[in-house]
């Protein structure tokens, strides 16, 4: 499978993320934006920003319903994506509504948008891809997988619900795995 087309376009603040040796990236974390579209993802890694850093939230990597694939932060930088997990990880997110907008709502917690044909291929073409830039990328995870906290629910304080549920259980795992060398954690 040929690499896909990679348009780069930096968060302003990805030189100020800290750099790392790729050697020592061993793990892909798959994500979904839980938002409505790839412009509000922008907006959010531009705007919601940590005081003491100037850096904010972000993936390395954004792939859209189209299947086209944005780089916001180049992967020799750790971007912050997963509590624990970023100094080893690259982080991949595919446009999809999730529980938006009512990320913790007890009574939404359903992830019911299915991802896009052109969002898998383009998903599975780019680790490919990074495998084969990153020989030590050998693992595999959702972003459910490694962030398992339960907080209070937006609409009833006494419920808990799971904090981050991404990418849901509509994303083909199966699939992915099958067309891929690397290990699910």
């Amino acid at each position: 499978m040929p690499a896909p087309p990679i348009l780069r376009d930096p968060l302003p603040y990805a030189d100020a993320l800290a750099a790392r040796e790729m050697a020592s990236i061993d793990t892909v974390v798959i994500h979904c934006t839980e938002l409505p579209d790839l412009a509000t993802a922008r907006d959010y890694g531009e705007r919601i920003l940590y005081p003491a850093s100037g850096t904010g939230n972000s993936g390395h990597y954004y792939i859209d319903r189209d299947g086209s694939i944005v780089e916001y932060v180049p992967p020799g930088r750790i971007a912050h994506h997963t509590r624990g997990w970023n100094p080893r990880s690259i982080g991949i997110e595919l446009v999809n509504t999730g529980r938006y907008p009512h990320w913790l709502d007890s009574r939404r917690q359903a992830m019911d948008q299915a991802y896009t044909e052109a969002q898998i291929e383009s998903l599975i073409g780019l680790l490919a891809e990074l495998q084969e830039r990153i020989p030590s990328l050998v693992q595999i995870a959702g972003h459910e997988d490694l962030d398992l906290d339960e907080v209070e629910a937006s609409d009833d304080p006494s419920v808990k619900v799971r904090r981050k549920r991404d990418p849901g259980p509509l994303f083909p795992w199966a699939r992915v795995l099958a067309a891929l060398p690397l290990k699910r954690l």
